[in-house]
């Protein structure tokens, strides 16, 4: 029987010490093997048809992993797409609560509208600031610069109370940290990070009824009758969340159904442990060298004030880290170590 280490162990083979995912995760054996089999297709001149049940593979372990039914799930590109959406649906003068400096794909398809009302505010007041006229709270399931955590219980229970709708970008938090499917209404991540995909692949879970949303980005995949659809307006836009496709990357969904496949054998559950763990051993070495990371309990990212600046050395001794605002950003996934976190130590400490 397989073990975490052994799964692990087989499909990464990195050449330095990783600790970036917060940046984009690696790539396992099977998902590179996955791409070099849908590249040699086109190369080949094989039909890419096939191609088209990867993405709907990616599609239902989305759904797995968000805890909704596969019709809530759409697939596209990027986060700001699907924020684009959202801001166009929400009428004018509308609030958008968000919180303070969060990512800018999350934030800034509402600032472009012009006639919505955002404010910010600290991320542990976010709960507390929703009001009545509140039309909308978007915030990110996990901070991109610190690795805070969002209190969504609180943030739901506040929305509800207000009849305001709870959007969250769950690109630094999914394949690591189990989702609540009842703490949000929208979801949006890409898949190039903690769920080990290549680039060009993102996805959008929306509420039972499709909240209110229109399609404005639709094409021919957008339709109940996909090959149907290819000329003219199309005639009857799909019945499920697969209206707000947007023509996908099709290798890169070949790759991102390998990756997943991956996370789903390990479990989100054991991926969080490990990962937390490695964070924890990072921050109780901090605080022996008389470093004091940035609160974010429960995180598989850390944040160091101060140390930003060592990145390019870091980097140079074969340990890739990120510099944030002058914080040295480290986060640990699942084919991190603990000789990795002690590495890193051992460096700062020099």
């Amino acid at each position: 029987m397989d073990t975490f280490e052994s799964l692990v162990r087989a499909e990464f083979t990195p050449k330095n010490t990783f600790l970036n995912t917060a940046s984009n995760g690696l790539l396992p054996a099977r998902t590179t093997a996955a791409l070099d089999r849908a590249v040699r297709m086109r190369a080949e001149g094989i039909s890419l048809v096939p191609l088209y049940d990867e993405v709907e593979a990616v599609r239902a372990s989305v759904a797995r992993l968000a805890g909704v039914p596969v019709r809530q799930v759409a697939a596209g590109t990027s986060v700001a797409e699907f924020g684009a959406l959202i801001a166009a649906a929400l009428p004018a003068g509308a609030e958008v609560l968000t919180a303070e400096a969060d990512f800018a794909s999350l934030v800034n398809p509402f600032h472009m509208r012009g006639d919505l009302k955002v404010r910010a505010v600290p991320l542990e007041r976010l709960a507390e600031s929703v009001r009545a006229e509140t039309e909308l709270v978007a915030v990110s399931v996990v901070q991109s610069a610190d690795g805070r955590l969002a209190d969504l219980t609180a943030v739901r229970e506040a929305a509800r109370a207000r009849g305001a709708r709870v959007y969250v970008d769950a690109s630094q938090s999914i394949g690591w940290l189990p989702i609540d499917p009842d703490s949000y209404d929208f979801l949006a991540a890409v898949g190039f990070k903690w769920l080990l995909g290549p680039h060009g692949a993102a996805f959008f879970v929306v509420p039972e009824d499709l909240g209110a949303l229109t399609p404005l980005l639709a094409g021919w995949v957008a339709g109940e009758a996909p090959w149907d659809s290819c000329y003219g307006p199309v005639e009857e836009l799909a019945h499920s969340a697969r209206r707000f496709d947007i023509s996908p990357a099709l290798f890169t969904h070949a790759g991102l159904r390998a990756s997943l496949d991956l996370i789903e054998e390990l479990g989100v559950a054991a991926v969080h442990a490990h990962d937390v763990a490695l964070a924890d051993r990072f921050r109780t070495g901090l605080h022996a060298l008389g470093h004091t990371p940035l609160a974010a309990p429960g995180s598989a990212i850390v944040s160091v004030p101060g140390l930003g600046g060592h990145q390019p050395r870091l980097s140079a001794a074969g340990i890739e880290v990120s510099d944030r605002a002058g914080n040295l950003r480290a986060a640990f996934h699942l084919y991190n170590t603990p000789a990795d976190v002690d590495r890193l130590l051992s460096t700062l400490s020099t």
